[in-house]
């Protein structure tokens, strides 16, 4: 992985870390959501105001009981999804669990 471009080891670290739903992210359906996250977000991070190594990042998460699956990513709603950089990603995360609903 010595000639990977940053942006694609972090998709690689992000799909063993995610498993299937990491593949997902390299869908066409969620390019396309993430591009109009971004630019609703004027591609920087609504928390510090990075345009650097953003993610679009997933309020929550919804679990639905009769399938046993997770929505895919570009299923949410628009309002579900916002710009962060990467470290306002993790610190995110480390203070704070996403919420999961959960559908019968």
């Amino acid at each position: 992985m010595q000639h990977c471009t940053p942006i694609l080891l972090h998709y690689i670290w992000d799909m063993k870390k995610h498993g299937t739903y990491g593949a997902l992210l390299f869908r066409t359906e969620w390019k396309e959501k993430r591009k109009l996250i971004l630019e609703r977000d004027s591609s920087a991070c609504v928390i510090c105001g990075s345009a650097e190594r953003l993610v679009v990042h997933h309020r929550q998460y919804t679990f639905i009981k009769p399938t046993q699956k997770f929505k895919d990513p570009w299923d949410y709603p628009n309002s579900s999804l916002i710009t962060l950089c990467t470290n306002c990603h993790n610190r995110g995360h480390y203070k704070f669990q996403v919420p999961i609903v959960y559908i019968e």
